[in-house]
């Protein structure tokens, strides 16, 4: 699994961070594959608003 953090500036305020997860299951992973992807979305959207408040909290 790579994940990858992009940051872009947009303005003298704003930041765009855009977020990227790849990897290829093998084996038995395979078929928890559409499992993990839903718990990795659900996780990732979890943590980015906790980024966001910290960030913001400045």
């Amino acid at each position: 699994m790579e994940t990858t953090y992009t940051w872009t500036a947009i303005d003298n305020h704003t930041t765009r961070m855009t977020l990227q997860n790849k990897g290829i299951p093998s084996g038995f992973s395979k078929l928890f594959a559409p499992l993990m992807a839903t718990m990795m979305r659900k996780a990732n959207t979890k943590d980015l608003i906790t980024i966001k408040k910290i960030l913001e909290n400045r």
